[in-house]
C-alpha cells in the first residue's frame, strides 16, 4: 500500500459516514413522554435538590463519577509540534476513545485556544463540578509542568498530563523488567536520557523514584549534554544536570547501561551502541521511527533488550497500558488525586503481569504460540484484557492506602468482577462453574497430547487448579512440542498406550468382553485400544482417569463411539444427546441436540428432555424448558409440530416436576411479554425459557452456530449427555479456552456423578 494510499485512508476514516471518532448515547430509557418527563423537566429537579443538599450526590445522581475530560491547546500534538487545538481535535477524540474501549470511561475531549498558562489553569479549574478526572494532553514544555502543578494543587479530583506520566509508567515497568532479566540493578545502572521534554523529566524523576541513582543519570537535549556548568539551564533540566566529564552521546553510550530515547528517529548509532555495557538496555520512544532502527540495534547486540514505541516489534511502550487504568481506579475511589503512590502502584502491577502466563486471546491476536517472559515480552500486550482487573486495584488501593480516596473498597473480588462486567467479560457462569471445579479437581485424560492448543489448556487448568491433567501419547513428540513452546507441564503425567502393556492388555480385554457379542474378535478390540480414544476411555472406565476429553482433531463420531462401548450408557437412559451452554448477553441458554440424535422420535425427544433437564441443574440452574417448533400450540400442522406437541403431553403426563412446555416457536420461548400477551395459560409464563429443545439436530445445529457467529455468543460445548461416566467432545479446532471451559464442565460432571453415587464411587477405588 503506497503512503498516499495510507493518508487517504486515515482521512476517509475519519471522514465517512458520522464525522469523528465519538458521540454521546443515552444510558436511560428515552422511549415515552414519562421517560422524557423523569428524564429533564419536571422529574430533573429532584436529583437536582438532593445535590443541592449534599454536593457528593452528584456522583450518584449524574455521570460525574465515569467522565473524564481530555483537554489540549494543541501546543505539542504527537509529533506534529504546535498545530493549534482544531487541529488537535482528532487525537483527542482518539484518547477518548481508548479510554471508553479499555476501562469503560466516558470522555468529553476539550480544545482550548488558550497558550497562557493563567487562563489555561483558569478555565480548567472552572470545569471540575462537571468531570470526575482531568487528563492533560499534548502541551507544550515547560508549561506542562507548571500547570498540572497548578492544577494538581488547586482541584479536589484527579488530574495527570499523559505524556509526562504515561510514557514514564510504562517504561519504569519495562525497565524494572529488563533489569532483572538483564541481571542489573536499578540502583546501580547507568542511564541516558537522550530528550529533556515533558516526557523525559517524568520519565526520569519516576526512575529515581524507583531507585534509580541520579548520580549515574546523563540527560541530554538538542543542544547536547545537560551540564551543570552550562548557562541559561532551566529548572527542570537543571534537576538532571551533570558535573561528570561526559560532552557528547557518544561520550555518554560508553559503558551505558540503559538507553532511553525520547528525542528524534536514527540519533543513536550502531557504534555508539557498541560501546555499552555487557546487557544493554535500549528503550528508543521516538515516534514513529526510534533513536535506532529496531532491526539495526539487535543485529549490532546479540545480548540487547530492546523496545520501541511501536507496535510492529516487541515490547511496545503503550501509553495505553497505563492511562485507562489508572484512571479506571482513581474515579472508583473518588481519588482526590494521582498521586506519586499510584503511579508506583501501576508501574509495579504492569511490571508484575509481565511474568503471568499469558492468556491464549492475545497470543492468537499476536499469532504467536506461547509469549513468555524474556527478552522479547517485558511488559504486557496492549490488548491483554487483564491489565483493568490487575491496574485499576493496585491504584485504587494505593489511592485509599495514601488518604487520597473518599470511597473505599472492601470487597476487591466483587470489584474485579465489576471491572470485568464493564468490558462485557461477565463470565458470571463459568466463574461459579469454574470455582466449584477448583475445590475439587479432577484428573482429566487428554487423548489428542501431541497438539499444541492441548498442551496449552492442560498448563492452564493445571496452573489454575481446576484439574490435574494427563497427558496420551508419544512422550517423545509431547515433549518436543512443550520444549518448542516453554510451556510448563512440569511433574504432568504423559501416557503412550503402546508402551503401557499391562493396561494395554486389560483394556483391550474388558472391551473384546463387552462387544464380543456385538461383531467385536479379541484381534480388533487390541486394534481398537490403539486407538486414543478407546484407551482414554478405558482409563476412565478403570478409575485410572475421572473424565476424558476429546475430538479436537478427529470428527464427533469417532470419539463418542469409543466411549459408548467402552463405558455405556447412565442406567435407565436409552440414549446419549449433546448440548451446548451458549453465554449471551441476556444470560446463559442451554441448547439441544445439537450433535448426536439426527431427527429424534416423540420418545427421543422425551428422552432428550429428560437428559437436559437434569444436566442444567448440575450448574445451579433450574431449567425452564421450551421444546421448539415452526407452530405454537396448534396452530400449524405437520411432522415437527405432531410430535413436539405430543412429547410435551408426555412430559407433562410422566414427568411433572419438569418445567417444559411448547410446541412453541423460538421468539415466544424467549420473549416473557410476547409469551404473556398471547399464551397467559403456557407453564412458562412470566419466565423465558432458559433451555431450549429443538426438533432436529439440524435446526439445533444451526441455530447455535448463528447465535455464535452472528450474536456474538460464546459456545461452551458440546456437552455430552447420558455416559455413565464423564467424557466430554470438543469442536473440531477449538479455541485454547473453550478446551478450558470444557474441562471445568467435565470436573463438574464428575463431581456431580460422584456426589449422586458415592456407594459407586468407592467400589470403583476398591476394585482399583
Amino acid at each position: 500500500m503506497s503512503k498516499t494510499s495510507r493518508k487517504q485512508d486515515a482521512l476517509d476514516y475519519h471522514s465517512h459516514g458520522r464525522p469523528g471518532k465519538i458521540e454521546v448515547i443515552p444510558t436511560k430509557p428515552t422511549n415515552s413522554q414519562g421517560d422524557l418527563t423523569l428524564a429533564y423537566s419536571p422529574g430533573v429537579a429532584e436529583p437536582c435538590l438532593k445535590i443541592a443538599e449534599n454536593v457528593e450526590d452528584v456522583y450518584k445522581y449524574t455521570a460525574k463519577g465515569n467522565l473524564v475530560a481530555v483537554i489540549s491547546n494543541g501546543t505539542a500534538v504527537l509529533g506534529l509540534g504546535d498545530i493549534g487545538p482544531e487541529a488537535g481535535k482528532p487525537v483527542m477524540e482518539g484518547k477518548g476513545l481508548l479510554f471508553k474501549i479499555f476501562a469503560d470511561i466516558d470522555v468529553f475531549d476539550l480544545e482550548l485556544d488558550c497558550k497562557n498558562v493563567d487562563d489555561f489553569v483558569k478555565i480548567v479549574k472552572a470545569l471540575e463540578p462537571t468531570f470526575g478526572g482531568i487528563n492533560l494532553e499534548d502541551i507544550k514544555a515547560p508549561e506542562c509542568f507548571e500547570i498540572e502543578r497548578r492544577l494538581k494543587a488547586e482541584m479536589k479530583i484527579p488530574v495527570m498530563h499523559d505524556d509526562q506520566h504515561g510514557t514514564a509508567i510504562i517504561s519504569a515497568a519495562a525497565l524494572i523488567n529488563a533489569c532483572e532479566i538483564q541481571k542489573k540493578k536499578l540502583d546501580k545502572v547507568k542511564i541516558v536520557i537522550n530528550g529533556a521534554g515533558a516526557a523525559a523529566i517524568s520519565c526520569t524523576r519516576l526512575y529515581v523514584s524507583l531507585g534509580a541513582n541520579k548520580a549515574n543519570i546523563v540527560m541530554l537535549d538538542r543542544t547536547g549534554v545537560i551540564r551543570a556548568d552550562r548557562e541559561n539551564l532551566e529548572g527542570t533540566k537543571l534537576e538532571f544536570a551533570t558535573s561528570r566529564d561526559i560532552h557528547s552521546l557518544d561520550d555518554a553510550m560508553k559503558d551505558a547501561d540503559v538507553f532511553i530515547g525520547l528525542s528524534s528517529a536514527d540519533i543513536l548509532s550502531a557504534e555508539a551502541l557498541k560501546t555499552m555495557a555487557k546487557n544493554p538496555i535500549v528503550f528508543a520512544m521516538a515516534n514513529p521511527n526510534p533513536e535506532i532502527a529496531y532491526e539495526l540495534a539487535v543485529k549490532t547486540r546479540k545480548d540487547i533488550i530492546m523496545a520501541t514505541g511501536r507496535s510492529d516489534y516487541p515490547n511496545q511502550v503503550n501509553n495505553v497500558l497505563g492511562f485507562p487504568y489508572i484512571f479506571r481506579g482513581a474515579l472508583d475511589v473518588r481519588s482526590t488525586a494521582i498521586n506519586e503512590e499510584m503511579k508506583i502502584a501501576a508501574v509495579i502491577a504492569i511490571a508484575d503481569l509481565a511474568k503471568e502466563n499469558v492468556p491464549e486471546a492475545v497470543n492468537m491476536a499476536y499469532n504467536v504460540k506461547n509469549i513468555k517472559y524474556g527478552k522479547d515480552y517485558i511488559i504486557p500486550k496492549p490488548i491483554d484484557f487483564r491489565l483493568i482487573t490487575t491496574v485499576a486495584p493496585a491504584v485504587a488501593k494505593a489511592a485509599m492506602d495514601s488518604g487520597v480516596a473518599r470511597h473505599h473498597i472492601k470487597d476487591w473480588k466483587q470489584y474485579q468482577i465489576e471491572l470485568q462486567k464493564r468490558l462485557g467479560m461477565d463470565d458470571a457462569l463459568m466463574r461459579t462453574i469454574t470455582n466449584k471445579a477448583k475445590s475439587d479437581p479432577k484428573k482429566v485424560v487428554f487423548a489428542e497430547a501431541d497438539n499444541y492448543k492441548i498442551l496449552k489448556a492442560a498448563q492452564i487448568v493445571k496452573d489454575d487448579g481446576i484439574a490435574i491433567p494427563i497427558l496420551l501419547g508419544n512422550k517423545k513428540i509431547i515433549n518436543q512440542i512443550i520444549e518448542e513452546n516453554e510451556l510448563e507441564l512440569e511433574g504432568v503425567e504423559i501416557i503412550d498406550p503402546l508402551e503401557e502393556v499391562e493396561m494395554f492388555e486389560k483394556f483391550a480385554q474388558n472391551l473384546y468382553e463387552k462387544r464380543q457379542r456385538r461383531g467385536i474378535t479379541l484381534y480388533e478390540a487390541r486394534k481398537s485400544m490403539r486407538d486414543r480414544n478407546y484407551f482414554g476411555a478405558s482409563m476412565v472406565e478403570f478409575g485410572d482417569a475421572d473424565a476424558l476429553i476429546s475430538g479436537l482433531t478427529k470428527n464427533y463420531a469417532s470419539t463418542v463411539k469409543p466411549a459408548l462401548q467402552v463405558i455405556g450408557t447412565e442406567e435407565g437412559v436409552n440414549r446419549v444427546a449433546g448440548m451446548y451452554l451458549m453465554l449471551t448477553k441476556k444470560g446463559p441458554i442451554f441448547f439441544a441436540d445439537t450433535t448426536i440424535n439426527v431427527n429424534p422420535s416423540v420418545d427421543e425427544l422425551v428422552d432428550i428432555t429428560v437428559l437436559v433437564n437434569k444436566s442444567v441443574k448440575q450448574f445451579n440452574i433450574k431449567p425452564r424448558i421450551a421444546i421448539l417448533s415452526y407452530s405454537n400450540y396448534g396452530s400449524n400442522e405437520g411432522e415437527v409440530p405432531h410430535k413436539t406437541r405430543e412429547a410435551v403431553r408426555i412430559l407433562h403426563e410422566k414427568h411433572p416436576e419438569i418445567k417444559v412446555d411448547g410446541e412453541m416457536q423460538a421468539n415466544f420461548a424467549l420473549n416473557k411479554d410476547l409469551l404473556n400477551d398471547n399464551f397467559p395459560f403456557s407453564k412458562l409464563k412470566n419466565n423465558p425459557a432458559n433451555t431450549l429443545v429443538f426438533p432436529s439436530l439440524d435446526a439445533g445445529n444451526i441455530a447455535y452456530k448463528l447465535l455464535q457467529e452472528i450474536g456474538g455468543a460464546e459456545a461452551v460445548g458440546p456437552i455430552l449427555l447420558g455416559l455413565n461416566k464423564p467424557v466430554h467432545v470438543l469442536q473440531l479446532g477449538s479455541s485454547v479456552r473453550e478446551i478450558v471451559n470444557m474441562v471445568t464442565i467435565a470436573v463438574l460432571d464428575v463431581q456431580t456423578k460422584e456426589h449422586l453415587r458415592p456407594h459407586k464411587k468407592s467400589v470403583s477405588k476398591i476394585k482399583k
